[in-house]
């Protein structure tokens, strides 16, 4: 798995933004700003509309902070309008869906599951220079906490030391 420190692999992928199945979405497109990038195994599952929804309710939250929210599996881009339409809570997605559909970028992070054919659980916060700042992977069984990916992502933005359970606004830990 690509490690905290490492440069993000560059890709271009489809995605589905908004009902456009033609949609693309690239590392490059996304240069100096934060990126969360995260991934969920499959389309028409049970945990993943619930992080989906989570993840675009919190967009605003995001997009206050400078960070783009991409989500995505490796489902193509058709499943994923299939299953937002299906959904009612999956309808009006804030953010596009990454389809990963020849694996070939959740390989080279290291959260393809070989076996299974599916991405894990997994979410990233990458910074304005494309490196890796964030990783966090979960069970397939368990869902994610977006307001704890956003809590890091202050954290990770004052450039200072931050304790357990820090949150914005919060001093830091200073030293000497």
């Amino acid at each position: 798995m690509i490690q905290v420190g490492q440069k993000c692999p560059d890709f271009e992928v489809a995605a589905l933004i908004g009902e456009d199945v033609n949609g693309k979405v690239s590392l490059k497109q996304f240069e100096g700003k934060w990126v969360c990038l995260y991934f969920y195994p499959l389309d028409f599952t049970f945990v993943c509309p619930t992080e989906i929804k989570a993840f675009s309710d919190a967009v605003p939250d995001f997009e206050d902070r400078d960070c783009v929210v991409l989500g995505g599996s490796c489902d193509s881009t058709y499943s994923h309008l299939g299953w937002v339409k299906a959904k009612e809570e999956l309808k009006n997605l804030q953010h596009p869906l990454i389809a990963d559909y020849t694996k070939s970028l959740s390989r080279a992070l290291g959260i393809l599951d070989e076996e299974k054919g599916v991405s894990q659980r997994a979410t990233f916060l990458i910074d304005p220079q494309g490196i890796i700042r964030f990783v966090y992977v979960t069970d397939l069984n368990v869902g994610r906490n977006p307001d704890e990916v956003l809590r890091v992502l202050d954290a990770l933005q004052t450039d200072e030391l931050c304790p357990c359970n820090w949150k914005k606004g919060e001093a830091t830990i200073k030293v000497g």
